[in-house]
């Protein structure tokens, strides 16, 4: 059983950055592969970025390739987003996903999710 709970969403401006982080409870935190996706009203969740259980492998989208950045910390059990230069169609609530295949957490049928954050841009 894992339990994620996100933090770091707030408002900023177009072109501005945020840190978003993912806490997860338990002590098998490397044994997970780890990803973030977001919703915006009325749209399809979307996945934003994947990464492996050792770090070593990331996957994005194009939409955010360049821009934000994936990593995680196994010590902390913590796993990041690093969004730069944002634009107002970031907009979203972002989720953190865990599952211990990284083929699962990609296609966002991980079996563990979070709450959510709320990531607001501002034109």
């Amino acid at each position: 059983q894992v339990q994620l709970v996100e933090s770091g969403g707030g408002l900023v401006q177009a072109g501005g950055s945020l840190r978003l982080s993912c806490v997860a409870s338990g002590r098998t935190f490397s044994t997970y592969a780890m990803a973030w996706f977001r919703q915006a009203p009325g749209k399809e969740r979307e996945f934003v970025a994947a990464i492996s259980r050792s770090g070593v492998a990331t996957d994005y989208p194009d939409s955010v390739k360049g821009r934000f950045t994936i990593s995680r910390d196994n010590a902390k059990n913590t796993v990041y987003l690093q969004m730069n230069s944002l634009k107002p169609e970031d907009a979203a609530v972002y989720y953190c996903a865990a599952d211990v295949q990284f083929y699962r957490v990609v296609a966002g049928t991980g079996g563990y999710w979070g709450q959510g954050t709320q990531v607001t841009v501002s034109s």
